[in-house]
């Protein structure tokens, strides 16, 4: 009976939860009629109600519906409620559309013209439109859904009825106070009043904002509100009174105890909002793991995992580095582990012997997992180097950012994750540090600086070649011209063209017009190559020169990335690298 209670409770609250207080606007205009009708109010929240009821039906005894995400029925609310929108704001559109009254006169007009109408079937529409999108915000639903209905069907139908029952009480109560409220300024009834169409227009913009996810916005601010956060008081009811409290009487049909429904509560509520993390697929070697594999599954329910996707030549990954090796220190004792997964760019980026290099070189303590035949970016789904996915303790993806930046998000990000830790593992929550790291060892990217491209010399990707055939595998023997067009770059010498990369066969040249603060070569050489350094012509002068240069030149080695130039000031400069022999192995430039 307190869950009963409870049900009830949590469905009054949920009338007025961040997620859906900013659709309360859309339940009380969906049953305007010019005047105020108790019997359209009574269809539009009756409809929302056994809208909740059946999707929960639906959503748990349907294969193939159980893995569509909450962003598909939320996607769904939100064409309807656009489509509603623009009945209201051009009644006669509908009947302008050719073919439509063929394809069926009957049922067409009825859907298309049915809000214009104030038929049953607009008004069925607007309820069940949202019933998705109500069901989505509360621990108590998520609990009915994943814990009480497996282990008994009809007295999870009878909470899920108090549920739908408070749900549809409070909001009858809000539409019938919008309803006497909007009657007694007298718009409404107003024959050459426009504020149906107004009402319209709010429909298509609300709708807009449920399709493309902009609804979170309002969302996260009111729920930064303490008192309209109502998940506090349901968890806290949950927690005194609920199934996890009474022990195997909810267990569920694998026999799970109240740990075990607390988890698939958990699971439930958060599949609705979150995507399982795939696991490490295919993977091609690990370091710094004793030899031994590791996988994601393996912590769940145990730690939080920070995945960062990464290869080592590329500059925008080499920037995050400190940061990760920073919250590794600090959050690693608290359950926080990090797992590198090394996709890499070039072929040589494949072999775990640089790998292992880069890894030593960048003081990187926690494990990297070789993923050269992409098995684990696909998974993911990934498109962008670097990309960091947060994986919390029952194993969902939280929170993931591509690129640099936006560090201080990430790690308020980790402290929310482990601090949910905490709490499912009965650890005191105060011993998650706080405050954001700020290392010394970083080199900040100035995107407004940068106004030239990564540039490749492959032929496979060598579209800014200046002088010579683009595209094209094998030796060109190359001079100079006269002047240089800005961000091409240009050869003397003779080269030989490999899909990948560009070697030198003599001595000569790379010339180069960019913008921007930082320039790196990504470069290699089997016998080890002597490169001078010529900035606007002239020797590059210590203000500029990069870090891996030594009185003007730079000794090339190694396959990975090298700094040529830094600090440069704004505007358009011209980089002259003077190759003096054979055996340069050049892969691309990049900027920062």
């Amino acid at each position: 009976m307190i869950l009963l209670l409870i049900s009830f409770i949590a469905g009054a609250l949920t009338a007025l939860a961040p997620c859906t207080i900013s659709l309360l606007p859309v339940i009380v205009g969906g049953s305007l009629s010019g005047e105020r009708s108790i019997r359209r109010a009574l269809v539009v929240t009756l409809s929302l109600g056994i809208s909740v009821i059946v999707f929960t039906f639906v959503l748990k005894v349907s294969t193939v519906l159980i893995n569509v995400p909450q962003t598909f029925w939320q996607d769904l609310s939100g064409v309807i409620i656009v489509v509603l929108g623009l009945a209201m704001v051009f009644p006669s559109l509908w009947d302008k559309i050719p073919g439509l009254n063929r394809i069926n006169m009957g049922s067409n007009r009825l859907l298309a013209t049915g809000y214009k109408k104030q038929s049953f079937l607009g008004d069925i529409l607007v309820g069940a439109a949202l019933g998705p999108v109500f069901s989505s915000c509360s621990p108590t639903y998520f609990l009915i859904l994943a814990t009480v209905l497996p282990a008994s069907l009809i007295t999870g139908f009878i909470y899920l009825l108090a549920f739908a029952f408070g749900l549809c009480l409070l909001l009858l109560i809000i539409t019938l106070a919008g309803q006497k409220l909007i009657e007694k300024l007298g718009v409404a009834s107003d024959p050459s009043s426009n504020f149906k169409r107004w009402i319209g227009v709010f429909f298509i913009l609300v709708g807009v904002a449920i399709f493309f996810g902009l609804d979170k916005k309002i969302q996260t601010s009111l729920a930064s509100i303490p008192f309209l956060d109502e998940t506090r008081l349901e968890q806290l009811l949950l927690a005194k009174n609920g199934p996890a409290s009474q022990g195997s009487a909810y267990a569920t049909e694998g026999g799970a105890d109240a740990s075990g429904s607390t988890e698939a509560s958990r699971d439930a509520m958060k599949s609705m909002r979150y995507q399982k993390a795939p696991e490490i697929t295919k993977p091609s070697g690990f370091i710094n793991t004793g030899g031994e594999p590791i996988t994601i599954a393996q912590f769940k329910g145990k730690k939080v995992v920070l995945i960062d996707v990464w290869t080592y030549s590329c500059i925008n990954c080499q920037r995050t580095l400190p940061y990760l090796r920073a919250w590794y220190d600090k959050y690693n004792s608290e359950g926080l582990e990090i797992i590198s997964i090394h996709t890499p760019e070039f072929a040589f980026e494949h072999l775990q012997s640089n790998v292992q290099k880069a890894v030593d070189g960048f003081g990187i303590k926690y494990p990297v997992v070789l993923d050269n035949d992409y098995g684990t970016w696909n998974a993911f789904g990934n498109q962008y180097w670097p990309r960091k996915y947060l994986i919390d303790i029952d194993g969902f993806i939280v929170f993931d950012h591509a690129g640099e930046g936006n560090y201080d998000v990430t790690e308020k990000a980790i402290q929310k994750a482990l601090t949910e830790r905490a709490q499912v593992l009965g650890l005191p929550t105060d011993t998650v540090s706080g405050g954001i790291v700020d290392p010394s060892d970083v080199v900040t990217l100035d995107n407004n600086a940068i106004g030239s491209p990564e540039t490749y010399f492959g032929s496979a990707r060598n579209e800014y070649f200046g002088n010579g055939r683009a595209h094209v595998s094998g030796t060109q023997t190359l001079s100079l011209p006269k002047s240089f067009e800005s961000n091409l770059f240009y050869l003397s010498g003779t080269w030989d063209f490999a899909d990948e990369y560009m070697e030198s066969k003599s001595a000569g040249s790379i010339t180069y017009t960019f913008t921007a603060k930082n320039v790196y070569l990504v470069a290699s050489s089997q016998k080890g190559s002597s490169v001078t350094i010529l900035l606007d012509g002239k020797p590059v002068t210590p203000a500029n020169a990069g870090t891996e240069v030594a009185a003007g030149t730079v000794m090339i080695k190694d396959n990975r990335l090298y700094n040529l130039l830094k600090n440069v000031s704004g505007g358009e400069h011209t980089l002259e690298i003077r190759v003096d022999s054979a055996g340069l192995d050049a892969y691309t430039f990049t900027f920062g």
